[in-house]
């Protein structure tokens, strides 16, 4: 099975991809990790290498290359990125996006990077609007056009594991004879 978690900077993805794949024996990569990784590697912080990668559209290219065969082929995953659900195309069992209020988002973010609540905010913001960019010239997808997943969640409304157990129940009422006949993605190319 191939579960695919999206969503803006803050929203959960991380913990709640973690653990949903955690309550369901499955593997987790993480498209963030990769890019703060990548980050690092340049002596950059993530909204630095944000606006870095709108200069250089091989930092993209690579790292959702990279993603794209990690979704076409592996089984037993459960992927989060930003494009994840794009970038698995029709591979995935279920695309899920999470969000949350954006002062939700920046106390997570602030919490988490020991930052005030305000610079994490403006980094958001900043962040999500270069990737936004990027994601529409390079490939040509809105990012707000949430018509590909299966569901969308406001994580602010749920704690971490009464969240899983909403996943869960999602995923244990899934009907594989639905998904016959099911129409492709169109209208995404990808060139890395």
């Amino acid at each position: 099975m191939l579960i695919t978690v999206s969503g803006p900077p803050g929203s959960g993805k991380s913990t709640n991809a973690a653990g949903l794949a955690d309550r369901l024996g499955l593997d987790h990569v993480s498209g963030g990790d990769i890019f703060r990784e990548m980050a690092a590697e340049h002596d950059m912080t993530p909204v630095e290498f944000n606006e870095f990668a709108e200069e250089d559209p091989q930092i993209d290219r690579d790292l959702d290359r990279r993603l794209h065969e990690i979704a076409t082929t592996r089984d037993d995953l459960v992927l989060e990125s930003r494009l994840a659900g794009w970038l698995s195309a029709d591979h995935a069992d279920f695309r899920f996006w999470f969000d949350a209020p954006v002062s939700t988002r920046a106390e997570r973010i602030a919490d988490r990077e020991a930052k005030s609540v305000d610079r994490a905010k403006a980094e958001t913001q900043r962040r999500e609007a270069s990737e936004k960019k990027r994601y529409r010239e390079y490939y040509d997808i809105d990012i707000d056009d949430l018509s590909i997943y299966d569901a969308a969640y406001n994580t602010a409304r749920w704690g971490p594991e009464r969240f899983i157990d909403v996943l869960v129940a999602t995923i244990d009422a899934y009907d594989p004879a639905a998904d016959e006949g099911k129409a492709p993605i169109e209208g995404v190319s990808y060139d890395f």
